[in-house]
């Protein structure tokens, strides 16, 4: 790895209407990287997560990748690259091995093997693992154990969440970065990488849910004990929103996205009504018209989240509670709205504590990004060995607030 690669990282987030591209640079001894080049382009050839049109998507990702070269100074080969769409999922499985060495003591290839034993599993039709997250290990029947390297026994067990991939996606996913000309560094969820952009290690210990609520998905991530104990893709975002607002008011598309935009609210004391000006007419709409269709919309949306966390046995359970991240989560009155709903505390994400020196980043919008780049630090270059220790070494000298949470990610 030349010292160049290993002063800059890259982040490419491939969205259903938008590709954004951050470039971070990590100088002297500094602890995380500082933002110095970011782009976005907009994206017309996904739907619902997934590529429609390869090449819209190639155009996208082409001049968002062009224009942050252009601001940061760097020439971009390879960035860090999320996998979104409802065809992500996650699954439990769990790896048994046993400890053959004269002294019994659990080395690192134990555990490397008996993550990879977890790996062999009946996996659905057209299925791909792309990560794999150790949870939690047992050594001769001891629970909890998150680190067995150095302990001694004979059988040791490993409890991990597995997440799959469609693989015709990922196939068209590779074929269009090719052909961008973007190697993919590593693959991951678009939540995973929100989550480390604006969790902290409390939230992480504690137990939370990040919500990237994205134009036409919605990430979903649940750590707990800094771990990863659920993901989930749900298929509804900001632009379901818009559609409903069209039927609703029977008004175009854009006009309901200026509406959604600009004075959508899921506060109740909103009233009276808002007006437009187009082609020479002007169109009156009824504020709390707008608030009951779009909180119809969200209310359906926190209850697949919630029917997520049951399944978890985290419903009403999370101390950390709900970080909201993604364009959608700037509709006013979302976070108290998201209380009510679900029954815990709710707050909108922040990666403040990141420095950067361009101007243009969305808070919101931009996390899933900036975590990607950040990934793109923490896991080291591509050509690393199958499974990433997550638990020492690279993570440890670089993010002791990373280590213990990503588990392992398989090269792909």
């Amino acid at each position: 790895m030349t010292e160049e690669r290993l002063s800059y990282f890259v982040g490419l987030d491939i969205g259903t209407t938008n590709v954004r591209c951050v470039v971070g640079e990590l100088s002297g001894d500094a602890a995380l990287p500082r933002v110095i080049g970011f782009a976005k382009a907009e994206n017309t050839g996904m739907r619902k997560g997934n590529i429609a049109h390869a090449e819209e998507v190639i155009q996208a990702i082409v001049s968002a990748v062009s224009e942050a070269e252009h601001v940061s100074g760097h020439e971009i080969k390879s960035a860090t690259v999320n996998i979104n769409g409802s065809h992500v999922q996650g699954i439990n499985s769990k790896g048994v091995i046993a400890i053959s060495s004269p002294n019994r003591e659990i080395t690192q290839e134990d555990r490397i093997r008996v993550e990879e034993a977890a790996t062999i599993v009946q996996l659905p039709p057209n299925k791909d693992i792309i990560q794999v997250f150790a949870k939690n290990y047992r050594l001769d029947g001891q629970e909890n154990i998150k680190d067995p390297v150095g302990m001694h026994g004979v059988r040791l067990e490993v409890d991990t969440h597995i997440i799959l991939a469609s693989t015709p996606a990922l196939k068209s996913l590779e074929q269009v970065l090719e052909r961008a000309e973007v190697a993919p560094s590593h693959k991951t969820v678009s939540s995973l990488a929100a989550a480390e952009a604006v969790l902290d290690r409390k939230q992480k210990e504690s137990g939370v849910a990040v919500l990237d609520i994205g134009a036409a998905t919605t990430n979903m991530i649940v750590i707990e004990d800094g771990e990863v104990e659920h993901i989930a893709v749900i298929p509804m975002g900001g632009n379901h929103i818009t559609n409903d607002l069209a039927i609703g008011l029977k008004t175009d598309l854009d006009i309901a996205e200026l509406i959604k935009v600009k004075h959508a609210s899921l506060d109740k004391a909103v009233s009276g009504e808002t007006s437009f000006v187009k082609d020479g007419q002007e169109l009156k709409f009824d504020k709390e018209m707008i608030r009951i269709i779009a909180e119809a919309r969200v209310e359906e949306l926190l209850e697949f989240v919630d029917k997520e966390l049951k399944k978890i046995h985290r419903s009403r359970k999370l101390p950390g509670g709900i970080v909201l991240t993604g364009g959608s989560a700037k509709l006013p009155g979302l976070v108290d709205f998201t209380k009510e709903t679900l029954e815990l505390p709710a707050r909108v994400g922040s990666w403040k504590h990141i420095a950067r020196v361009v101007d243009g980043l969305d808070e919101l919008e931009s996390a899933p990004a900036v975590g990607l780049m950040l990934l793109d630090m923490y896991l080291g270059p591509a050509q690393n060995v199958s499974f990433i220790d997550a638990n020492g070494g690279l993570f440890k000298s670089v993010s002791e607030s990373f280590s213990g949470m990503l588990g392992r990610f398989k090269k792909h």
